[in-house]
């Protein structure tokens, strides 16, 4: 199986992104304008001498297996994340959220569940949640839509947009917690032709799969500010829908030793052997087990990793050329 078969092509997605982005001429003058750098996971705006930096993003279709399982109260956390995650990556602070959730028909049980998720998500990316809205939409939405906006701020001088990358750079990669909430699509479909149920219980997981789907996505503000604070960055990329693709935005040769690669934890190896998957393809949807990654000096490598904590190694190395490659497969893909 394929993310593509399964219902999700990621060279259409990016397709349809270029049509709309072409079409988006305006540009403000002054205060408040977008600043002109390309690839990044969030906009940034000038505000004197700080950026603003403003980002939105989604829960997916995770939001299909918390409704099956009535559990709700953990995908805040997951929309909190993929928010939070991508503000930190031109190294600025997340300060403020708001949440939009479409919805068939006001539920208080679901959405005060989904509340627990994003206040917890809140205190463990130090982000205030300072608005949002609920629409009710019964004749678009069958079931419930969560996402939300993130704005962030960041020195000027201390904006990190990859363009300091040299060859020779270390890249530090951050395990994530499972699936997090991208490739799920690919999941469902997976299961739903192996005919295996959420409530379905594997030893390797040592609990239902359902259970194992809804871990929240790791959020990694706090470990990554502390580094920012002690060793220089050149470039961030967090690792969400399209794995390894995520790093083609440097625009830089990226080599990775999957030999010694953060472990994928089980649930992946479960997947790819159900739905009797190409590794290439494993890469270039899921995170397998990286969920975010920093690349720094060689001379700071050992530095950056004892600074980040558990779950924190050397994954590769800046190489020359442009895109992403590896010795064992075949993941040449170009810049975007």
């Amino acid at each position: 199986m394929t993310y593509a078969k399964a219902g999700v092509d990621i060279d259409s997605k990016s397709a349809a992104i270029a049509s709309l982005v072409k079409e988006l001429r305006y540009r403000r003058t002054g205060k408040g304008r977008m600043m002109d750098i390309k690839g990044q996971f969030t906009s940034l705006i000038d505000f004197g001498n700080t950026a603003l930096t403003l980002c939105t993003d989604g829960v997916g279709t995770k939001l299909l297996v918390a409704e099956a399982l009535n559990k709700w109260d953990t995908v805040g956390i997951d929309c909190m994340a993929m928010n939070v995650n991508d503000t930190i990556c031109v190294g600025a602070e997340p300060f403020a959220f708001v949440d939009y959730i479409a919805i068939d028909k006001p539920n208080p049980e679901i959405t005060e569940a989904i509340g627990v998720g994003l206040q917890k998500g809140a205190k463990l990316s130090d982000c205030e949640i300072v608005g949002g809205e609920i629409a009710v939409l019964p004749e678009m939405v069958k079931g419930v839509d969560l996402s939300g906006t993130c704005l962030g701020f960041v020195e000027k001088k201390g904006i990190v947009t990859g363009a300091d990358i040299k060859i020779g750079d270390v890249i530090i990669g951050l395990s994530s917690s499972g699936i997090h909430s991208n490739g799920m699509t690919l999941v469902r479909k997976v299961l739903e032709r192996n005919e295996i149920s959420l409530d379905q219980k594997f030893d390797e997981l040592g609990k239902r799969i359902g259970e194992e789907l809804l871990t929240p996505t790791t959020i990694y503000v706090k470990p990554v500010l502390k580094l920012l604070k002690q060793v220089k960055a050149t470039g961030m990329v967090d690792v969400t829908g399209g794995g390894l693709r995520n790093f083609v935005r440097l625009k830089k040769g990226v080599r990775f030793d999957l030999s010694k690669p953060l472990k994928p934890q089980p649930i992946f190896g479960l997947l790819q052997e159900l739905g009797n998957i190409e590794e290439k393809e494993m890469y270039q949807t899921f995170n397998m087990g990286m969920g975010f990654a920093i690349i720094v000096r060689e001379r700071d490598a050992k530095e950056a990793v004892k600074i980040l904590g558990k779950g924190a190694r050397v994954v590769g190395e800046v190489d020359e050329g442009e895109g992403v490659g590896s010795s064992r497969l075949d993941l040449s893909y170009s810049a975007y």
